[in-house]
């Protein structure tokens, strides 16, 4: 990603940030509220006007409509999770395959999926809007798992999780990272826990990227301490 701005209407909220994802990592984007950092993950799925250079896997995905770069293999798990609450537990999830050609597999990912969460199995003919949080959280992550997912897209998945909870997620997201190689992207106000999971992390502010580095080192700068994990 090169100079990339983006924006709503006539407010631009990018103002042209660059940084990079190797394959297989884990890379968080910190920031306070408003910096900017929703809206570069929706410019990376199409869902805001962009201008600027975007590139997944060798080739340029700027402009492209949201259900083009889905099928290239990034998911997105928005914030508020966008689980549909009428569905079952099992009918979300088959939606996230939606725009798979490759149909066969999606029963045996279906399985996989289960096996990384095993209470949406408990719960799959279960009314999706009567999952507790966490539950509804893991669904969110999980329907996009269903994509057969190159790289991820995670806004905010501790949001409103009790803590035990948001070790678990955050558990279950390494081993995903470890045993099928999936490129994460990762919004989190909970610094410190973002900082532990990443390999790689982004500092942006008012739509500007700021700081860079492996997440040791930002564990370690003075102002991330200060600002980001209170110490």
């Amino acid at each position: 990603m090169r100079e990339l701005r983006a924006g709503y209407g006539h407010t631009r909220v990018l103002h042209g940030i660059d940084f990079a994802m190797e394959p297989g990592s884990i890379t968080a984007l910190l920031g306070a509220n408003g910096a900017g950092k929703t809206t570069t993950l929706r410019a990376l799925c199409g869902m805001v006007s962009t201008e600027g250079e975007v590139r997944f896997s060798g080739e340029s995905i700027a402009r492209r409509r949201t259900e083009d770069i889905a099928r290239l293999g990034i998911a997105h798990v928005p914030d508020g999770r966008g689980t549909f609450l009428n569905l079952t537990t099992e009918e979300n999830l088959r939606l996230g395959a939606y725009v798979r050609r490759d149909r066969r597999n999606v029963e045996p990912d279906l399985e996989r999926v289960y096996g990384y969460f095993p209470r949406l199995r408990e719960r799959r003919r279960q009314q999706a809007g009567t999952l507790s949080g966490g539950e509804q959280q893991m669904l969110a992550v999980s329907r996009a798992l269903m994509l057969a997912p190159k790289l991820m897209l995670l806004d905010e998945p501790s949001f409103g999780l009790a803590p035990l909870i948001v070790r678990e997620l955050f558990n279950i997201l390494r081993r995903i990272n470890q045993a099928e190689g999936v490129s994460m992207l990762l919004v989190e106000q909970n610094a410190a826990m973002a900082l532990e999971l990443a390999d790689h992390a982004y500092l942006i502010e008012t739509g500007r990227m700021v700081l860079a580095g492996s997440a040791a080192a930002l564990k370690q700068d003075d102002a991330v301490r200060k600002s980001y994990l209170g110490y």
